[in-house]
């Protein structure tokens, strides 16, 4: 980027076949039988989770799904993990990188297992919401009936409380704000789904022995620009007029680059491009990047534009394996869902976490040890099917 497009997709698949074999000769077959075995293991807990297994530990959980291979990977980086599969150093440089930085804003020195889940995801169709991410979390509270509490939890805390026969009971006392001010409720189980780091919550756990505390490290800053306006294509390499249609620009590690990368965002339902907007070249380009852009580096990547918006936040945590994987389980009865983001984080493994800690907690209430952290769970199902 800022110098040439050193590799160009074509709208044909078998010129795009064509030109990688050209440039990485066997990487990308290998690529395709790579990720189709990485998944196929992955796909496990899906089955696991259907006949109700559940794990104690996200290492139980990667291990049931694909042995020491899973596990092996958080102690590694991606660049380690696909040179050991035979990957070139030219491929890696030259296509995991970019996808490590659409991604997650980092290199290849990110841990395995998110590596290689976030690149083998690469060919496959993802799915938009149209009207965006949060109606999957509205759609499940209406799902479940559940009675939400709009407010900020500050504390938790245990309490013995007496039951009329003189008996005595351990429950959760949770402290929280709402616009209507301070309240309090009691809970026999906890599941912390936010995570816990100094700079994103700010719970207070009271009175634990051993403590709780938001000490699993850093998040990576990304910061992303939606521009309505007309892109500047020969700062991309491309001299005008430009011949193809520009829509996505991923990037190489180069210290001198101020982007991560460029995309034109495409609506959950496309819409015909009007006969004005194609003579214009005007569109809504997003685009990711380590710091808020400056207003020379908008001119420089747009001829014109007309709106800018910025958002800034800390989305994914910075990666450095080996990595130190938060407990599932924080207290008696007390859960954290966020600690898989440490493995890989991605709605997907968000979606897999809460599922396993609703099996968790359900289990451990109702004493059905038999159904948490088995042994040769893939082999056990295939004999029982």
């Amino acid at each position: 980027m800022g110098t040439i497009l050193f590799f160009q997709e074509s709208e044909w698949y078998l010129i795009n076949l064509i030109k990688k074999l050209w440039y990485y000769g066997l990487n990308f077959l290998r690529k395709y039988m790579w990720a189709e075995d990485l998944m196929d293991k992955f796909m496990r807990i899906y089955r696991y989770q259907k006949f109700d297994y559940s794990f104690s530990t996200t290492e139980s959980l990667l291990y049931a799904m694909g042995g020491d291979d899973f596990t092996s990977m958080l102690n590694m980086t991606i660049d380690e993990v696909m040179q050991k599969s035979g990957f070139t150093k030219k491929f890696i440089d030259d296509m995991v990188v970019p996808a490590m930085r659409f991604n997650y804003g980092q290199g290849v020195d990110v841990n395995g297992f998110v590596g290689a889940i976030s690149y083998a995801w690469t060919d496959s169709g993802l799915w938009a919401v149209a009207g965006g991410n949060k109606l999957v979390c509205s759609g499940l509270l209406h799902a479940a009936k559940a009675q939400l509490i709009q407010g900020t939890v500050t504390s938790v805390q245990e309490k013995v409380h007496s039951t009329k026969p003189g008996n005595t009971v351990k429950l959760y006392e949770i402290s929280y704000v709402t616009d209507k001010g301070p309240g309090l409720d009691l809970y026999d189980i906890v599941v912390i789904a936010t995570p816990l780091n100094k700079n994103l919550g700010n719970i207070e756990f009271v009175g634990f022995d051993p403590p709780i505390e938001a000490l699993y490290g850093p998040y990576q800053q990304m910061v992303v620009t939606f521009v309505h306006g007309r892109i500047n294509t020969s700062y991309f390499g491309c001299s005008k007029p430009c011949h193809f249609p520009l829509s996505d620009v991923l990037t190489t590690y180069n210290p001198k680059l101020f982007i991560h990368s460029i995309s034109a965002v495409s609506p959950a339902n496309p819409v015909p491009e009007s006969d004005t907007s194609k003579a214009s070249g005007l569109r809504v380009w997003k685009i990711f990047s380590p710091e808020v852009l400056t207003d020379e580096q908008l001119h420089q990547l747009f001829e014109s534009y007309d709106a800018v918006k910025v958002r800034n936040w800390l989305a994914y945590p910075r990666y450095s394996p080996p990595e130190k994987i938060p407990p599932i389980e924080l207290h008696r009865s007390i859960y954290y869902v966020d600690g898989i983001e440490w493995a890989a984080s991605a709605i997907e493994m968000c979606v897999i976490a809460a599922k396993n800690v609703a099996l968790l907690s359900h289990h451990q209430w109702y004493g059905k040890n038999d159904h948490i952290d088995q042994q040769d769970l893939a082999e056990r199902l295939k004999s029982e099917l």
